[in-house]
């Protein structure tokens, strides 16, 4: 993933890749949101690829690892994170992350969107 940078309510977020070794932060997880300097920061995969317990298909993983993080901007920017437990419940989350390419795909099929 290159670095850019999204609207997220009217905030601007900048996306970084880093690996471990630039973030130490990124050594307990994927990604991670960094609601107050607006940076949504992802594990360099590519830097692990040699790794055999690295996942097998790093593109798609980062891809859902970037729309999890997406969800905690959300819920960030629209004052949820910090008054709702759900907000920050990672289960619900990552579900959010893993279905909402089949969900926006049905809203396209209709023409809902």
């Amino acid at each position: 993933m290159q670095d850019c940078k999204v609207n997220i309510l009217g905030t601007e977020y900048q996306i970084l890749t880093q690996s471990e070794y630039e973030n130490p932060k990124l050594r307990e997880c994927n990604g991670l949101c960094e609601q107050y300097s607006k940076k949504i920061i992802l594990n360099d995969f590519q830097a692990q690829k040699d790794d055999v317990m690295c996942v097998e298909n790093p593109d798609e993983f980062m891809k859902k690892v970037l729309r999890h993080e997406i969800f905690h901007a959300f819920f960030g920017e629209s004052g949820l994170r910090s008054c709702s437990e759900f907000a920050e419940n990672e289960e619900l989350v990552d579900w959010l992350a893993i279905m909402s390419p089949k969900i926006f795909r049905i809203f396209q099929e209709l023409n809902i969107l």
